[in-house]
């Protein structure tokens, strides 16, 4: 009679230690396959929002009119929230005689630095799970093989002939164990891998603003105190 090697069938002949193992290593793949799909379709809101937010930007109006318009935002996105902490603390210190010191200007910065610090931390959060079920998935499913076919010999221990058809089945069972720590495995550490290198490209795109927005400030500081000297 020939030997049930189903996947179902591997599943139900293994041991309740390598079961245990393959019902773990299946939710690992499942939580990491929603986990990615929720961090793809987040990252590209906020790239949208981002593109959106740079078009209304560049697109010549007024500062003051900017700020209000990200302020009445019911979800602003992270280049708005930079774009009011940084126009905010300006206005402030302007207010109070203008900001003519580097430190001033250090403190406007430092003020938007939190808020990206704050953005990048949620757009981060739980893709070290991806790179723990990447790095683990793989020795857990070892582990489960290696225990299925201690089993397997064992039980063979008991046979006076060992023939292929009584060895197939416990070889099977075991390495189905590291092909699931491999499927939870591979797309974990490249989704990974793919996250964190679109993390790093919205922090650089978020430095980038915010050292053109300082400049922008710097020049509109620039002027306001040249008409004031040439008013009095």
């Amino acid at each position: 009679m020939n030997a049930d090697l189903s996947l179902g069938q591997l599943f139900l002949d293994a041991s309740l230690l390598v079961q245990m193992i393959m019902l773990a290593l299946l939710a690992a793949s499942l939580y990491s396959w929603t986990l990615i799909f929720y961090k793809t379709k987040r990252f590209k809101r906020k790239r949208l929002a981002a593109d959106e937010f740079e078009a209304r930007f560049w697109s010549g109006k007024e500062m003051m009119g900017l700020y209000n318009d990200s302020k009445q935002l019911t979800h602003p996105s992270a280049m708005d929230n930079i774009f009011i902490a940084g126009f905010r603390e300006f206005a402030r210190m302007h207010k109070h005689g203008g900001v003519t010191s580097e430190l001033q200007w250090e403190g406007i910065q430092r003020n938007m630095r939190v808020v990206m610090y704050k953005e990048l931390e949620q757009m981060e959060d739980k893709l070290s799970m991806l790179a723990t079920i990447g790095s683990t998935s793989p020795y857990v499913g070892l582990f489960g093989t290696v225990w299925g076919i201690m089993s397997s010999f064992t039980a063979l221990g008991n046979v006076q002939q060992a023939t292929l058809a009584l060895v197939a089945p416990g070889i099977a069972e075991a390495l189905f164990a590291t092909a699931m720590g491999l499927f939870a495995a591979i797309p974990a550490v490249i989704m990974y891998n793919r996250l964190s290198a679109q993390v790093q490209q919205f922090s650089n795109r978020y430095e980038n603003f915010m050292d053109e927005f300082t400049s922008i400030l710097m020049r509109n500081a620039d002027v306001n105190e040249r008409t004031d000297k040439a008013g009095a």
